[in-house]
This record gives C-alpha cells, structure tokens and sequence, in this order.
C-alpha cells in the first residue's frame, strides 16, 4: 500500500510549517509528515520551508539573520502564530505513536549547508525519542553524508527534480551517487514519469516516493503503479483516493506498464 505524505503539514489546507497545520494533519491519518528546518546564526533550528521570510510570514531577510527575539515575534500569514523551531513541532508531533517525520535539512539563502545543522537536528531528534521513525532528507548530497555520520541509525531520503539531476549529470548519475547513501529516492513527479523506465529498473518501489502529487488524476496514477510513498500538499485526498481504490478494485498488477 502506498503511504501518504503531508507535505510541510497538509499545505494547502493550512498554513505550511504552522503548529496549527501540523496537529490539524495528524487528525487526518497521514503515514508521514514532512517539514523544514533552518539554523539561525543564533543557535535556533526553526522551522521553515524557505530560506528568507518574505513568503511566509510577515518579516523580511533571511532565515539565518534571525534572532531569538525576531524569531519569536515575526508572525506566520494568515495565523496567530511565530516561527516555530524544531523542538516545538517535535513536542507537538512526539506525543503519540506514528506518523513518520520526514525533516528535511535546508540549506542557507545561497544555497550553501548550514555549518553544523546535521549534528544538532539528530541531537534533537534523539533528545524527543523519534529517532526511529524519522527520515532525515535533504537535495543536498553532503548533507545527507553528514546525517550518516552524525545519526547513522536514522533513515535517510534524498530528493531530486528535473534541474537537480540534470546538475548532478542526469538522474541516472544521481541515483547511482546515491545508492548505499539513502533508504529513499523522493523524485518530482514529471521526472519520475519522464524517466520511470530508468527509475523502475533501477529502484525497487518501496525506495520510491513520488512528490508533490495534488491533483486527483495524478494522485490515481502514481496510486495506481503502487508506488512506496506519495507525498501532497492536499493528503487528505491522496488517503481517500487510496481507499478508494483499495475498495472498488485490485490497483494494476504491472506496475512497470
């Protein structure tokens, strides 16, 4: 069966990487959520999809800039909320058996690794207990190098679209770099259709996961070819497409069709 994954929460039911948002999608079921985090020059890993403010809350420059006190009073659009950090969406997700947590290690405003940020997510990951059903996932092949060495025990997914493989030499080059890294190849969801000749013959399914899925014949197709994971902005969707599906018929039985 194919997991669903909520992408920075559920992010188009509400608002992304928000408390709210995060304790609203656990009620629906989900088998993972996916997050974001940053380090301020501070010391805070906070949690937030892009790299600079302006998109997503009511502050301006970047994430890194941040300081304590900044962090706790630039609001979220569209919600009462700060920026929460790590360890507030650890608490709030923590608390219960399941979901999965994917966090994915961002990198700085100009792309780079933040110094050090492998080392205190897995710090805060063991001091919550959630260790073993976390993935930790970056695009950024180092970082993910440096999630093995600091936490080898933590599953790892790495994540790649059609700019980034082709950056990297192609996807086959990609994956090939990969192998033996990750227990989980994310890819984009045209590239994964352009290319699945090559991806199923190099992967099994259940390495596979196919993101961002939102639109309800692109959810039915990926759930048709019984790929591993799925991840959306709207699963709430996804999970009942997927159970639908499961009700009303057997899904395809050649999933290399």
């Amino acid at each position: 069966m194919t997991l669903i994954t909520g992408h920075r929460g559920a992010r188009n039911l509400w608002p992304e990487n928000s408390l709210a948002g995060f304790r609203n999608t656990l009620e629906l079921g989900v088998d993972a959520i996916e997050f974001d985090v940053h380090l301020t020059e501070m010391g805070e890993l906070v949690v937030i999809h892009d790299a600079t403010l302006e998109r997503t809350t009511e502050g301006f420059g970047p994430v890194r800039k941040l300081t304590f006190e900044e962090r706790a009073n630039v609001r979220l659009k569209d919600t009462d909320e700060t920026i929460p950090t790590l360890a507030d969406v650890l608490a709030a997700l923590s608390s219960r058996a399941g979901p999965d947590l994917h966090v994915e290690i961002k990198t700085d405003e100009t792309g780079m690794p933040y110094p050090d940020i492998a080392r205190r997510v897995a710090e805060e990951l063991r001091r919550f207990g959630v260790e073993d059903r976390t993935h930790l996932t970056s695009f950024d092949i180092s970082v993910l190098e440096d999630c093995r060495r600091h936490a080898p025990q933590v599953a790892r997914l790495v994540s790649v679209n059609a700019d980034w493989a082709e950056r990297q030499g192609g996807l086959a080059a990609f994956l090939a770099r990969v192998d033996g890294l990750v227990d989980i190849v994310a890819i984009h969801h045209e590239l994964m259709e352009a290319q699945w000749d090559l991806v199923r013959a190099a992967l099994p399914l259940d390495r596979l996961c196919v993101w961002t899925v939102n639109e309800e014949a692109t959810i039915r197709h990926w759930l048709g070819r019984r790929i591993g994971r799925l991840t959306s902005d709207r699963p709430d969707l996804a999970i009942a497409l997927r159970s639908a599906m499961v009700t009303a018929a057997p899904l395809e039985t050649n999933p290399a069709a």
